[in-house]
Parts: C-alpha cells; structure tokens; sequence
C-alpha cells in the first residue's frame, strides 16, 4: 500500500492557484461588496432601529402601591397592564417582608405596604451558591423593581431588583411619589387625562391607590371589598368577626375548627382577605384580625 504525502494537497493547490476559479471571480467580489455593505445599512438597520426604539419607548416604570396591582384586572392571559388608564410594563414598590419561602429555584417575599400584600419571587442564580440564601429579614423594609405578573390566577411581582431601605424617609416618600403620579394621570392634580377620573377613584370613583375607608364595625366599603372574595373568605370573615379573639387575632387552627374549612382552605381565604385589605396577620403568620379603621 503507498505510502499518503501530506504534501499532496498543498502542492496540487499551488498549481491550480494562477489559473483557478478563485482568482477569477475575486475581482467580481470586491465590486460588489461595496453594494451589499449600502443596502444592509439602508434597508435592514433603520429596521432594527425602529423595533429597538419602538420597543424602548413603550418601557416604563412607575412607582405604585400594592393595592394598585391586586385591583387590576386581567381581561385575558397576556393583556396589557393598564392603571389610571396608561400602560404599565415594569413597577416599583416599598413593602415590609412578612415572609420568606427559599426554594431551589426561587426566593418568594411576601410584602405587606399597608394597601395590601403580594408575593415577591427573585430567581436564583444556580451559578452562584449564596444567591439562593435570603438576603432580607422579616419585618424589613424593602424596594424592589420588576414586572406583575399572573399564574394560576393569581398575581405576583417578578423582581428584577431587591434591595433593603435603609432610610425610613423612603417608605414616605414613595407612597408619596405614587400619589402624585396617580393624580397626575387621573387629572385630579390640575394636569393630565381629566377623563379617566370616575375610574381612577377621584371625585366620586370607587377605586382608590390606598385602602377603602371602611368606617366603624367594618362596613361601608368593606362590605363591597368582601362581595367580590369567594364563598370561603367571607364565611372567614363573618367567623372573626364574631370571634372574641379581638387585637391578638384568631389561629388557623381555631378558624379551621369553627368554620369547617380545611387547612388549606383558611390559608387560601386569609391571603385572599389580606390582598383586600380585610384582615392582618397578629401575632404569627397564622393568626389574624379584622382591620377596622374609624373616620
């Protein structure tokens, strides 16, 4: 068998190189290449620029309460967020961390700002070993950044950034940032959109950015919170509030016994009592109260 020249190739290519194809049509590329670079630039950039800026454009980021974000309603999966009549992609809030749930994946706080409470969930990063650990306490006060979101029906914010507050000052001003941009977008502020006020809570409207003023005994505007919760949150309700547990709240174990309702029914109530601002959480995440608040 003989013996293969690696030599071959290369000698063979160097032959056919003055005379072969490749030469021949390298002047023909080069005149065109000029024109091809023209016609990407001209045709397919301002394509791609025009997505980009479009896409750009409709970003925003708004600072709302928490209340705000639980009375949006979601018309159909994927729709666009809309508060005060204008769309919302990414938001900003101010909330005291209730509770923590680590898992693998995720780290999920539950924030409490005092117009209602959501679930916070900050993915980890499996590249790194402590991001999985929570960084924050119960009862600090956070900011986070991020997204609203919907699974299962039920909402909560994909954050994109928590960081602690560190200045109480902060949790004041926020709320108040949040207050003036809804009076600005609703009118109520002298600028605006005038004719989104019936529905954004002003001048007679009945949504509001804060928690309803229920009155004395929990009525008035409590009652229409709770005509909108599920069979179990108000058999809940009307169970605490003829329940003699008063400031210190009832347990779960004692609401479970005294309605019939399983476990995980109580559970699901009470979140959904907490989101209406109907109900807070005592002495431990499962005992709770009637919020009463008097004008």
């Amino acid at each position: 068998m003989a013996e293969v020249s690696w030599e071959a190739p290369s000698r063979v290519a160097k032959a056919r190189r003055p005379g072969g194809c490749v030469s021949s049509i390298a002047p023909v590329v080069a005149m065109l290449l000029p024109l091809i670079r023209h016609l990407l630039t001209v045709s397919l950039f301002p394509i791609r620029a025009n997505a980009f800026v479009q896409a750009y454009s409709d970003e925003s980021l708004r600072p709302v309460t928490i209340k705000q974000l639980l009375d949006w309603e979601e018309p159909f999966p994927g729709s666009d967020i809309v508060i005060d009549g204008m769309n919302l992609t990414q938001v900003t809030l101010v909330g005291q961390v209730r509770s923590v749930n680590p898992q693998s994946t995720n780290i999920t706080y539950r924030l409490d700002d005092g117009t209602g409470s959501i679930d916070v969930k900050r993915w980890v990063d499996a590249e790194r070993p402590d991001d999985s650990d929570p960084k924050f306490a119960l009862d600090q006060y956070v900011r986070v950044w991020g997204r609203l979101k919907t699974f299962n029906n039920k909402k909560h914010l994909g954050a994109h950034f928590i960081r602690a507050v560190d200045d109480f000052n902060e949790v004041s001003y926020h709320l108040l940032e949040a207050t003036y941009v809804h009076l600005q977008l609703t009118g109520a502020g002298g600028q605006g959109h005038p004719q989104q006020q019936g529905a954004a809570g002003v001048n007679g409207g009945t949504d509001s950015m804060f928690v309803d003023d229920y009155g004395a005994g929990g009525g008035g505007a409590a009652s229409t919170n709770l005509s909108h919760c599920s069979r179990n949150a108000q058999t809940m309700y009307n169970f605490l509030m003829n329940a003699p547990g008063g400031a210190e709240g009832v347990h779960l174990n004692v609401v479970s016994s005294g309605t019939g309702l399983s476990v995980r029914d109580v559970i699901a109530a009470a979140d959904e009592l907490l989101s209406n601002g109907l109900v807070y959480t005592t002495v431990d995440d499962e005992t709770w109260a009637i919020l009463e608040t008097y004008g």
